[in-house]
């Protein structure tokens, strides 16, 4: 483990500047303006306390605000810091770029880690848990030593790669970081600023404009652009030069070949999910869960749902094409209507109606509707569809105010503690499932467990207890694609983005290294 981290070291105005964005420069050099259209639009105001809790929301925010390592298309390269190493197994030094500037001018330094640390601590960070730092320490202005309260084997994925780190002569200030939506919640080290008035919830805009003191350069890309679209019209919003890149459905492969590039986001990057409140009659009941994992038939769901692009879902969760997939999860489930009606019988199902969520506006989660009804209903449960606003189906899971819901989120890549956040974790991504003490046990033990072949066996074990469980039942990983017209070198991020995020827009792309 020491020895793969220490590898590290080595609207009217906006019809206009889509217009100008989706130009190339005639130099070939730096790109005035780049846009990017998205089919959610909006994605939370991004300061690190106040975007929205998904890849998206933190890509946004990512822009703005530096780590202390970054990944590139090939792992880990600097960021904040220059070089790093280990003492032990749970102390690191990290070694500070000399010369950084926050976007109002000051100086970057150690005394802004140690700060962050600190302040994530009483205002915890939805993504990073900064808990597992016992101690951080200035060791001087450019060096940081950060003691961990335990060896802990993804902290340089998870922590180092992920925790922005925030402006101590702004941030000390505030006491409700969630709710400070004032320009200086914006400063950051990144290569892009944003003026508040330039976000727009509503048309879901965002305008980023280079940070010319960029320690890595002025960016390439000098204007930013992210705006609303619909996802039917993906393809011609490209075709006609308003946008530089988009999310297409396989359909429009054929007709943007050849004039755009195309990206394939490898299907175990991201999934579509049941989710399944654990904590009510039925569902509480483990037999319950278990008939639902044998009546959704998952290689149909590829089939139709998916136009034949994915994988078939894991009770396992991690996906049969990583690395620390467990092969025992092949013979777990096969499509069963009669075993599924088997155990609802034990358990004595009174055929009471179950309600599914389905998020609106997904084509792909509405059909996976229809066809997990269908299956449901042949084996004697009685379903409601409802259909609902994508954030409206995220608070309710989150509230526990939901029977099952077809939710959707990537990161099930790079390290395997996605498994632990997935299944432990307080977010509505997560099936917080705390009901199996040998569960918890081993995959609050993993991340200590810094021998390769020691945490696979805990890993293996811990997919097994998880299916036997079904916390959440995976349906499939999905395989999807970009398109954009090649100005900007895109590519997806080994491992992901942060925790790992599927999404071809690493800053590095824009900033043209």
């Amino acid at each position: 483990m020491r020895d793969f981290i220490r590898l590290g070291v080595a609207a009217a105005l906006m019809v206009l500047l889509f217009a100008w964005g989706a130009a190339a420069s005639e130099d070939g050099g730096s790109v005035p303006v780049y846009t990017v259209a998205d089919t959610t639009g909006d994605w939370g105001f991004p300061s690190p306390y106040a975007h929205y809790s998904r890849g998206p929301g933190y890509t946004r925010m990512s822009f703005l605000f530096d780590t202390l390592v970054w990944k590139d298309d090939a792992g880990y390269v600097p960021a904040l810091a220059e070089r790093w190493e280990m003492e032990g197994d749970d102390v690191y030094i990290f070694h500070l770029r000399d010369g950084v500037t926050w976007h109002d001018g000051e100086p970057f330094n150690a005394d802004d880690v140690v700060f962050t640390v600190e302040y994530t601590k009483d205002h915890p960070y939805q993504w990073v848990d900064s808990a597992i730092i016992e101690r951080a320490e200035a060791l001087d202005d450019l060096t940081v030593k950060l003691t961990l309260s335990a060896p802990y084997a993804p902290f340089l994925d998870q922590v180092g790669g992920t925790l922005p780190i925030l402006p101590e002569h702004i941030w000390s200030e505030v006491d409700d970081p969630v709710n400070y939506r004032e320009q200086d919640a914006l400063v950051g080290t990144g290569p892009y600023t944003l003026k508040v008035e330039d976000y727009k919830m509503a048309q879901g805009t965002y305008r980023y404009v280079a940070y010319d003191g960029y320690y890595l350069g002025s960016p390439k890309v000098e204007e930013l652009l992210f705006v609303k679209i619909s996802a039917p019209n993906a393809a011609a919003e490209l075709l006609q030069g308003r946008v530089n890149m988009a999310s297409i459905e396989p359909e429009m492969i054929g007709q943007l070949e050849g004039s755009f590039e195309i990206l394939s986001v490898p299907a175990h990057w991201w999934n579509y999910k049941l989710m399944i409140n654990h904590q009510k009659e039925p569902l509480s009941d483990k037999r319950f869960r278990q008939a639902l994992a044998y009546a959704i038939d998952r290689e149909k769901l590829v089939e139709i749902a998916g136009r034949g692009y994915g994988l078939a879902g894991s009770p396992g969760f991690i996906p049969s094409d990583n690395d620390w997939y467990n092969p025992e999860m092949d013979d777990y489930y096969p499509h069963d209507p009669a075993e599924a009606e088997e155990l609802l019988a034990d358990m004595g199902y009174d055929g009471r109606k179950i309600e599914v969520l389905i998020k609106g506006g997904d084509t792909t989660a509405e059909r996976i509707g229809e066809l997990i009804e269908a299956d449901l209903l042949a084996v004697g449960i009685n379903v409601d569809l409802r259909t609902m606003e994508s954030k409206a189906v995220d608070s309710k899971v989150g509230e526990w105010d939901f029977d099952l819901a077809v939710s959707g989120h990537g990161g099930v890549i790079g390290d395997p503690n996605f498994l632990a956040g997935n299944t432990l974790d307080d977010d509505f991504n997560s099936a917080r499932y705390r009901d199996n003490p040998e569960l918890t046990a081993l995959l609050e033990e993993q991340v200590k467990e810094t021998d390769e072949d020691s945490r696979r066996e805990m890993i293996d074990e811990a997919q097994v207890l998880y299916a036997e469980d079904v916390p959440a039942l995976t349906l499939f990983y999905t395989e999807s694609f970009v398109a954009h017209d090649g100005q900007v070198a895109l590519y997806y991020t080994h491992n992901g983005m942060a925790l790992g995020i599927p999404i071809a827009l690493n800053k590095l792309s824009f900033v043209g290294v």
